[in-house]
């Protein structure tokens, strides 16, 4: 195919009055190396992940949107206090998008790469896939199944890798049973079918009743809703039931991680042991890998004992601490189950204009869990 002088991709920019914009450049159409591949991008998500490099600190309940079409412009004030956290990339263009797939449609003189033509594959890009063609190195991109489409491939990478990294953490770390926060996300059901498949306890935490449904129908054992008056005994109950000493928490802010390690510490109370000022000789860990509440985070040391931590935890952290072998074998378990355990559910796909409208980025920005907005940049803008 004969492929276009430029295209579009998106890019976010911070400026020195203190006002961010995400809109459309034009990119020229780059010569592939000999190692390279071009992919028409058909897909690629909106994940949380991608909100910060997109809106940063700017108050997005000021969002505005001028102009039409690929001339579409979002724009949003960013407070002074804010500015001060985002003076690193001010005036700068950022590219926007961990993840996507599509097909390869043009390829460099080596081997490998032209073994990639015409190929449907997934991409985790470095930020740059809301854009209506890539090019990448072709050891980057993972071949899909044939009967796999560029939607099924478009979240390879950032919550299925995750969601096998949580149990590897939790194995390295000599940890028998997972906690889990915002359980009833794409991640989260995810965790849930590799948990069942693997014999993992798994602990889900959420919000409201009909997720709590969305996972007992997934088959989940322990699902504790964290709206319940009896939410903290109840938490207690399922560690205690479970063994479970390692959290993942997606939320970040407020109180919920401190819950988690009191629960652990009740329960670790359960067992008979010698009495210690100290609290539970058990290592308890939590970490943080979300943002959803952006309000302070809350602790109360001295109710856990002395055998506990939190800590931050990020997938590219993890797998570049990994060894290869591992790496491997999640990217290997990724592709051959893309379509069940890994398989993703979008609440609308859109264009990468509609992405720059303030109504839908509304949508699409309000952490609420399960809702996942697909970017599909070969439509009509």
């Amino acid at each position: 195919m004969t492929l276009p002088e430029s295209y579009k991709q998106m890019f976010s920019t911070v400026s020195e009055d203190g006002k961010l914009t995400l809109a459309l450049h034009d990119k020229p159409m780059p010569i592939p190396e000999a190692d390279e591949i071009i992919v028409r991008i058909e897909a690629t998500p909106i994940n949380p992940s991608d909100h910060a490099v997109m809106f940063g600190g700017a108050n997005m309940a000021e969002a505005e949107s001028s102009g039409d079409g690929a001339n579409k412009v979002l724009t949003v004030p960013v407070s002074p206090p804010a500015m001060l956290a985002m003076q690193a990339r001010v005036g700068q263009d950022l590219p926007v998008g961990n993840e996507g797939a599509g097909t390869v449609v043009a390829a460099g003189e080596g081997e490998y790469a032209q073994s990639r033509m015409g190929k449907t594959v997934a991409v985790m890009g470095g930020a740059s896939m809301y854009a209506e063609y890539r090019c990448v190195p072709a050891a980057q991109a993972m071949p899909l199944l044939p009967d796999c489409t560029a939607k099924d491939g478009a979240s390879s990478f950032v919550n299925p890798l995750t969601a096998l990294s949580f149990v590897e953490t939790m194995r390295l770390e000599g940890h028998s049973a997972i906690v889990h926060t915002a359980a009833a996300s794409n991640l989260g059901q995810m965790l849930n079918k590799i948990c069942q498949a693997d014999g993992i306890e798994l602990v889900n935490i959420v919000r409201r009743q009909e997720q709590v449904d969305i996972l007992k129908d997934l088959g989940a054992k322990y699902v504790i809703n964290s709206s319940s008056d009896a939410f903290k005994e109840e938490l207690v109950d399922a560690i205690d039931e479970t063994g479970a000493t390692i959290a993942f928490d997606a939320t970040g802010g407020g109180s919920l991680a401190s819950d988690i390690l009191i629960a652990m510490e009740a329960a670790a109370a359960r067992t008979p042991t010698a009495f210690s000022i100290y609290g539970s000789t058990k290592h308890k860990q939590v970490y943080l890998y979300g943002g959803l509440d952006t309000s302070p985070t809350e602790f109360a040391p001295r109710s856990y004992g002395m055998a506990w931590s939190i800590g931050a935890w990020l997938l590219p952290n993890f797998l570049a601490k990994a060894d290869l072998e591992i790496g491997e074998r999640l990217r290997m378990r990724v592709a051959e189950e893309l379509k069940t355990t890994f398989a993703s559910h979008y609440t609308d796909e859109i264009s990468l204009s509609d992405a720059l409208d303030s109504e839908i980025v509304a949508r699409y920005n309000a952490k609420s869990t399960g809702s996942k907005f697909l970017i599909c940049p070969q439509l009509a803008m």
